[in-house]
């Protein structure tokens, strides 16, 4: 398949369902990009090449995506049998014995999984750097991060290993990744998609799992196949009114859009996403939207403090289980350094401080219900940053003020979204001077993806992105 990067995954399955091509030689030019190109980005970890093979021979589903190559992002999704390191030493040599439900539905779609992606250690930074497995470089520049925590997943779309991979969002870990490498992003609704058997939610629910994409469609497609609660499930996202596919081509309307310049954490946004900030400005007006500037106060300090005390309790847990699945006490050696000073954050917090926490993203949450009741999306940067420089965001940076300041500018604009459950989107719209991509970001209502993937499909339509891709020589 020479021409195999020229397809989205809905491209691919369509030319596997019309037998022009068969669902092993898509999967053998996947292996064959992964296997040339992955020195250079370091995007893979875990590689399943074998696992592919007897996927396709075993015969699949004939699900939306049957016979599109797929990568897992290596933390909390179990596959029986292959590791899970979560991106660090102390989970190595990891194997679990059941499988994710969201894998379970991924197979049912007809995906193929070749490989799992690299993540940071727990998903706790917005580079994808790690003791275990290195860095993971960005495509567009090798010297910058692909972002995080997704950042193996959008380093191996980026680089065309494949149209879509999957990814997960505590913090932006979704958006950020798509920002830096030039991909859509989608950060679905709280609950939207299923975090069991082992997991009822994660990060007191600021966690949501989907992917990074090039097309669109994929996007919506791919959550169609997979939304919905799985056994027990402590909440679930009211079900959407028609398949998300469907708002792809639909018309969004005249939005009420409402400007966000400032971070709501208090960063400085720089002056590259600034441009790129006005230039989306611009093309909303053209397209018959009302764009306004209506700036929300999250309560920068409130909003920080309660995800910060969600992250580092749930962290915590994670990691004083695995040391008793060892037998053994957990130690500071176990993790990164940037690792161990949240893990004790988590360790000085009582029972009421993470009730308070999440009470207190409640709070935001509905306070952002109130504000949104007179607009339909907020847009901003993704980021308050072009991509950042690797080392900057490592959890093993000895510059932990450095490391600190990057991660608040990379979370600046993301961050919300997550504390208060909404949908937020990054949407690939300007690259600067030096190449790098910057994304723009559209927060939605609760529960309403369908206005964002009419206006992802709109923006698409207007300035296609598809094509733009970086120079892998």
């Amino acid at each position: 398949m020479q021409d195999y990067e020229a397809y989205d995954g809905l491209g691919l399955a369509s030319l596997i369902e019309k037998g022009e091509v068969e669902a092993g030689a898509v999967l053998e030019a996947a292996i064959e990009r992964l296997s040339n190109r992955d020195d250079r980005y370091r995007a893979v970890v875990i590689r399943m090449f074998e696992e592919a093979r007897a996927q396709i021979s075993e015969g699949l589903p004939k699900g939306p995506f049957r016979g599109v190559p797929f990568l897992l992002k290596d933390l909390h999704l179990a596959w029986p049998g292959v590791r899970l390191t979560n991106g660090s030493r102390l989970f190595e040599d990891s194997v679990p014995d059941i499988e994710s439900e969201l894998v379970t539905r991924y197979r049912r779609a007809g995906l193929v999984v070749f490989g799992k992606t690299h993540s940071p250690e727990f998903g706790l930074t917005t580079s994808t750097e790690s003791r275990v497995f290195g860095e993971t470089a960005n495509p567009w520049n090798v010297e910058h991060t692909s972002g995080g925590s997704s950042g193996g997943a959008s380093a191996a779309v980026s680089a065309g290993y494949l149209p879509l991979a999957n990814a997960s969002d505590g913090g932006g870990s979704i958006r950020i990744p798509a920002a830096c490498c030039g991909l859509f992003g989608m950060k679905p609704t709280r609950g939207r998609t299923p975090c069991g058997p082992t997991r009822g939610e994660s990060w007191g629910g600021m966690s949501v799992v989907h992917a990074v994409t090039r097309s669109v469609r994929d996007s919506a497609a791919l959550l169609d196949a997979t939304a919905g609660p799985d056994l027990g499930a402590p909440y679930a996202a009211q079900p959407p009114a028609r398949p998300f596919l469907d708002e792809v081509s639909e018309a969004p309307g005249k939005l009420r859009i409402a400007v966000q310049a400032e971070a709501w954490n208090g960063m400085a946004t720089h002056d590259d996403c600034l441009d790129a900030l006005a230039e989306a400005e611009d093309l909303c007006r053209s397209l018959g939207h009302e764009v306004v500037e209506a700036p929300f106060d999250a309560g920068a300090e409130q909003l920080s403090r309660a995800a910060v005390t969600l992250l580092a309790t749930d962290t915590l847990n994670a990691m004083t289980e695995r040391a008793d699945a060892l037998g053994r006490p957990l130690v500071e050696e176990d993790v990164e350094p940037g690792t161990w000073a949240i893990a004790q954050f988590g360790a000085a917090r009582s029972a009421s401080d993470y009730a308070r926490a999440v009470r207190r993203i409640h709070q935001i949450g509905r306070r952002l219900g109130a504000h949104m009741e007179n607009y339909d999306v907020i847009l901003s940067p993704t980021m308050a940053t072009p991509p950042l420089r690797l080392g900057k965001l490592s959890l093993s940076n000895p510059d932990r003020e450095e490391q600190g300041a990057a991660t608040l500018a990379s979370i600046g604009f993301t961050q919300l979204a997550n504390a208060a459950g909404n949908p937020a989107m990054s949407v690939p719209l300007a690259w600067n001077e030096g190449g790098l991509p910057i994304g723009i970001q559209f927060l939605g209502r609760m529960n309403d993806e369908a206005t964002l993937f009419r206006l992802a499909g709109q923006l698409e339509k207007a300035q296609p992105w598809f094509d733009r891709r970086p120079d892998l020589d």
